[in-house]
């Protein structure tokens, strides 16, 4: 999940119908996987390529929901198994679709406690012909040790731009690089209230100083914001 947009989380100091497949191991398979099937995954399962985990019904318990799949482009037939551009076309694809899927604004996709992961075909699979893609939402970032169960379907979970707190990342102590983030239902500290970005996607850096000083001066007014607190 490389790749991230140049945008800066802000955050307030509070003190404070899905469809079902018979389970087989679609990793190895060259047909393309099943949209909207739901699996209990762990984070350990996102960081593998590819993914045979058997499926179960979406209203029992599920860590993981698929909601992108389809053949990979024309241009990437002939690519290497671990070829970039297929990791770039991933990235781009599922991104783009979790927003939709979800009904969330690129605000409320980045300050989500869910997100996403990308499975390929298994080597043998793609020595096979097999040139697909799955896109799965997943209840837990990066740095989660495991995931939050899934609704029966998250499909429009975000639609109402007031996602419940169940949903959205906080930090129970100090919010370093690194810190792991919780469900704002639990006891926190710190919680994430908007976003910025400061510059176009094909920008360049616009340097250090130019980052602090402009999302210094739009978290101040940002947070004052959220908190009802007068900006003078």
């Amino acid at each position: 999940m490389a790749g991230r947009l140049l945008i800066v989380p802000l955050l307030a100091l509070l003190l404070l119908a899905p469809a079902c497949s018979d389970g087989a191991a679609d990793a190895d398979s060259v047909e393309t996987p099943t949209l909207g099937a739901c699996r209990l995954l762990a984070p350990e399962d996102v960081a593998a390529s590819a993914n045979s985990a058997d499926t179960v019904d979406c209203a029992a318990d599920h860590t993981a929901q698929t909601f992108a799949v389809g053949p990979l482009p024309s241009e990437l037939a002939r690519a290497a198994y671990d070829d970039p551009d297929i990791g770039a076309f991933a990235y781009q694809t599922c991104s783009t679709t979790f927003m939709k899927f979800l009904g969330a604004d690129e605000s409320l996709a980045l300050r989500t406690l869910l997100s996403w992961a990308w499975f390929r075909p298994s080597q043998e699979a793609w020595d096979n012909g097999a040139r697909w893609y799955r896109c799965d939402l997943v209840g837990g970032t990066d740095d989660a040790t495991a995931f939050v169960l899934l609704p029966e379907t998250a499909e429009g979970l975000m639609s109402s731009g007031v996602p419940g707190d169940e949903w959205m990342a906080c930090v129970n102590g100090e919010a370093v690089p690194g810190a792991v983030r919780i469900p704002c239902s639990e006891e926190h500290t710190w919680r994430a209230v908007t976003t910025i970005k400061v510059g176009a996607d094909k920008d360049p850096y616009p340097g250090d100083r130019v980052v602090e000083v402009t999302s210094r001066d739009f978290c101040d007014a940002s947070v004052r914001g959220w908190m009802s607190y007068p900006l003078h």
